[in-house]
């Protein structure tokens, strides 16, 4: 039997609607705590984004979350997808035995290196890949090796940075991507609007061209211009006011993803009182559009 293609998958994926990120010890610094904040104001949360590094696993807001049987999706932070060694059985082992705990609609995460040489505990480097021809084939190749070992759909997602490297627009790079691992993708709007800027090019420009039926996840996060003996950049601090152009970016696309799933709103080190404003933003957006809760 052939298998499904993602326009066929993506039909029986569910809709998460609007999330808010989390990593290990997000709330130590006095930030909030995803099940008060979805206590507390209902219907504002809806599911709960895990950062992941499997050495560390889920703290204590991951773990009640889970707990509570609430929706969740598992954002990787430890796994390079264009180096096969990194998919080794013993790290696959503890990526299944979180996966049952947590039970995510799908794995997520930035699709760039969280390390450089063998993998370590809490390195968390991240770099965006070189957007070259070269580098597409291995990074497909990750994810559907990552899709077979868990049978969940992997969304790769465009990282930050601040400087790129290859002559491929970051669309254009993401947009084979997914094409060649035959899956969806997680877009990004504050990363996207972090490279436009870096390449001095409008916050659209390359969305025009690419297959918005891929993005089935979208992210919005606050982040913080910055400047150094003359070198501009945007911090991504996951503030709680998305700039300007992150919110164009999000405006344009929520109205033409025919598959998006799910928005997460990445704020998880701010108090409620900061991030209320964006998220009621943010379910206006998707109620414009007609979205099934």
């Amino acid at each position: 039997m052939t298998a499904a293609g993602f326009s066929t998958r993506a039909r029986r994926l569910p809709t998460l609607g609007v999330g808010i990120s989390t990593e290990y010890g997000a709330s130590q610094s006095g930030a909030l705590h995803p099940l008060d904040l979805h206590a507390r104001h209902p219907g504002v949360v809806e599911f709960l984004e895990l950062g992941v590094e499997t050495v560390k696993g889920l703290d204590a807001d991951g773990q009640a979350w889970a707990d509570a049987g609430l929706p969740t999706t598992y954002h990787f932070l430890d796994v390079n997808l264009d180096e096969p060694d990194d998919l080794d059985e013993d790290w696959l082992e503890e990526v299944r035995a979180l996966l049952q705990r947590a039970r995510p609609a799908w794995l997520c995460g930035d699709a760039g290196l969280w390390h450089l040489g063998a993998r370590e505990r809490g390195h968390m480097l991240l770099l965006p890949p070189i957007l070259s021809h070269d580098g597409v084939a291995p990074m497909a190749d990750g994810i559907r090796a990552l899709r077979a070992a868990t049978g969940l759909e992997v969304f790769p997602e465009n990282p930050p940075g601040r400087v790129f490297l290859g002559d491929l627009h970051v669309l254009d790079f993401f947009g084979r991507v997914v094409d060649a691992a035959d899956t969806g993708l997680l877009l990004d709007c504050a990363h996207l609007a972090i490279f436009q800027r870096l390449r001095g090019l409008p916050p659209l420009a390359g969305l025009d061209g690419f297959p918005l039926d891929r993005v089935v996840e979208m992210h919005v996060a606050g982040g913080t211009p910055m400047e150094h003996d003359g070198f501009r950049w945007v911090e991504d601090d996951h503030g709680p006011e998305p700039l300007a152009d992150t919110w164009m970016i999000f405006d344009h696309v929520v109205a033409r993803a025919p598959n998006l799933r799910a928005v997460v709103f990445e704020c998880e080190r701010n108090t409620a009182d900061e991030i209320l404003p964006g998220f009621h933003r943010l379910h206006a957006a998707l109620a414009g559009r007609g979205t099934r809760r």
